[in-house]
């Protein structure tokens, strides 16, 4: 797990470096800044909206007598959307968007299901304290 964790900590920020270096050759510094700014707004707009309705959702969920599980889970990837936005690079920004917009979490939600179904149908889903 710490070795996982060291790649992600070491690779991420060597691939944002990269990505700004390449992009900010190409079109230049002032455009690459703008575009940044421009998707960390958008971002921002989008975490707020989706996070509004998914929201809304729970509270009508719960009203009803109903579990909102999905809803959760889609107040997660949008929490981690969120914090994406916040690391400045072209990467994580990516990555962040897809968390936010609702039809890409939708197939991440399935991933994510069908991937938790398999590891607990193998019964080797173990969570490691150490």
């Amino acid at each position: 797990m710490f070795l996982r964790l060291f790649l992600v900590f070491a690779l991420v920020p060597i691939i944002e470096i990269w990505l700004l270096i390449k992009v900010g050759r190409v079109i230049g510094t002032l455009p690459t800044v703008a575009i940044l700014l421009a998707i960390s707004m958008t971002g921002a707009w989008l975490a707020r909206s989706q996070g509004f309705r998914v929201i809304v959702a729970i509270r009508d969920d719960l009203a009803a007598g109903r579990l909102p599980a999905e809803h959760i889970l889609d107040g997660a990837l949008i929490l981690t959307g969120g914090m994406l936005l916040l690391i400045p690079g072209f990467f994580t920004d990516f990555i962040g968007l897809f968390f936010l917009i609702p039809v890409c979490r939708l197939f991440l939600k399935r991933w994510l299901r069908s991937w938790l179904e398999r590891r607990l149908l193998r019964g080797n889903f173990v969570i490691r304290l150490r």
